[in-house]
């Protein structure tokens, strides 16, 4: 067997049935518990996102969702829905929103419980996420499941998520802007040749997450609050220029999502074996690749939420909630809507063709260009841009998540982060020389790793989040 091969099952294991069945009842029993908080707080949610707090913390609300959109906008929505295509087909999209309507519940009541169970010294420094939430809510005997999630947090960081795929994404979107044709060769390695844009742009990544890591949780959230809404802006006017310009292909976009979703086409053709392999490869593609991207049930946005300044764990759950909205059910749809645009034109009665070698980012530039018309160069460098920018703040902002696992490990020995952090550094140096299907397989198998514990400890503590909802809403029934 293969290396990549002995990924792809040990992928399959992890993301199989049960840890899907897992995640989706999360979701479901959190819609619950919060009485569809959702739906029915979604406009003061979003309301506030830009409140004044007052308490204990490190950071304010918007900081705190900035941090973790850094984190959560990144590869996921540009080259994680690509691969998610490719993988599962265009049905991956609908589990992608499926996954995100019952996570977004799931990402307030984590961040919620991450507020409430969350540790402050008395020099003000704050630590908490579902390692606490596990330890304190579910009670001391459960430690080895906060243990085992801060591990695998850490290496989520460092091996997967937060370091390989985010610069993998960048080098491959500085390469297809500007030597496409991959004629400027550095050097060759394992068989695999790397042209100078990927060496100095990776270099050049490397250097600037070096500055900056180095500074800690207060100089990442301030470049995350100044970088994320800007490339997010620019993402979606590229976005909405793309649906507008192709609103009549739109409906039929829908039509093929929903239909390859539940294998409809295949079923007309009679071929039954094949309609549960699609279903479920676009179930779990879809799912998969959305939780990669906003990281409802990861248990990752919880370690930044809990740094925030404020008394009330609600108020910032529903904050937090919003990230999800704009990750999956905003950016990762406008991404995935170009990419079945322009790789499935003729949508009523044609044939599904992709791109012949396309993927990751080079896929979605290429369908953006495509789309948009043009010579496609100014769109390319725009996506580039969004990209770069969108991958560097999630570098910055899983390191940050990863040392907050590795300080729960160590009690609090900062010796050992300061040595993760050139070790993060190191990760992020090497990155661009995997290939694309093999750093999101690794970090596919971390996240569901992670989720795992994490979705336990939220169903388990399911009593608590109806509670504290409850008495929120009952104390503040208005803003």
């Amino acid at each position: 067997m293969t290396f990549t091969s002995i990924l792809d099952s040990i992928d399959g294991i992890v993301w199989g049935i049960p840890t899907i069945v897992l995640i989706l009842a999360t979701g479901l029993i959190m819609t619950i518990s919060a009485r569809g908080i959702q739906f029915t707080k979604f406009g003061r949610a979003f309301r506030s996102i830009f409140k004044e707090n007052e308490g204990k913390g490190e950071l304010s609300g918007f900081a705190a969702l900035c941090t973790a959109l850094s984190a959560t906008i990144g590869t996921g929505n540009i080259v994680g829905v690509a691969t998610a295509l490719v993988a599962g087909g265009p049905g991956a999209l609908f589990w992608m929103w499926i996954a995100a309507i019952l996570g977004t519940a799931t990402k307030y009541a984590e961040c919620m419980l991450a507020i409430k169970y969350r540790e402050v010294s008395p020099d003000g420094h704050v630590l908490g996420g579902p390692f606490y939430t596990i330890e304190k809510g579910m009670g001391p005997k459960w430690k080895w499941l906060a243990v085992l999630f801060a591990v695998f947090g850490a290496l989520a960081g460092i091996m997967g998520i937060g370091t390989m795929t985010q610069i993998n994404g960048i080098t491959s979107a500085v390469n297809n802007a500007f030597d496409p044709t991959n004629s400027h060769i550095a050097f060759t390695l394992f068989g695999n040749d790397y042209t100078w844009a990927t060496v100095i742009s990776g270099a050049v990544v490397t250097v600037c997450t070096a500055l900056v890591v180095i500074g800690g949780i207060k100089r990442i959230s301030k470049v995350a609050e100044k970088v994320v809404p800007a490339m997010a802006i620019i993402y979606v006017f590229l976005g909405l220029s793309i649906l507008i310009m192709n609103a009549m292909k739109i409906p039929g976009a829908f039509a093929l999502i929903f239909k390859s979703a539940f294998g409809w086409r295949a079923v007309g053709a009679g071929a039954m074996g094949f309609v549960f392999k699609q279903i479920t490869d676009s179930m779990q593609k879809g799912i998969a690749r959305g939780i990669f991207s906003n990281e409802a049930g990861l248990g990752s946005a919880p370690i930044a939420a809990s740094a925030v300044q404020t008394n009330e764990p609600v108020e910032q759950g529903l904050v937090n909630m919003t990230g999800t909205i704009i990750d999956t059910l905003i950016i990762c749809t406008m991404t995935g809507l170009a990419i079945v645009i322009a790789f499935y034109g003729d949508i009523i009665g044609g044939v599904a063709e992709w791109n012949a070698g396309a993927q990751g980012a080079v896929l979605t530039a290429t369908a953006f260009s495509k789309v948009l018309g043009g010579d496609g160069h100014s769109v390319q460098f725009l996506l580039m841009l969004c990209l770069a920018f969108f991958a560097f703040t999630t570098i910055l902002g899983w390191d940050y998540y990863s040392e907050k696992c590795l300080e729960y490990l160590t009690k609090g020995n900062m010796g050992p982060v300061k040595v993760y952090r050139w070790l993060y550094i190191l990760a992020v140096a090497i990155g661009p020389y995997f290939t694309v299907n093999a750093v999101f397989t690794i970090a596919d198998i971390f996240n569901g790793l992670m989720a795992i514990p994490n979705c336990i400890a939220l169903i388990v503590l399911s009593g608590v989040v109806a509670k504290e909802t409850k008495a929120y809403f009952d104390k503040y029934p208005t803003l």
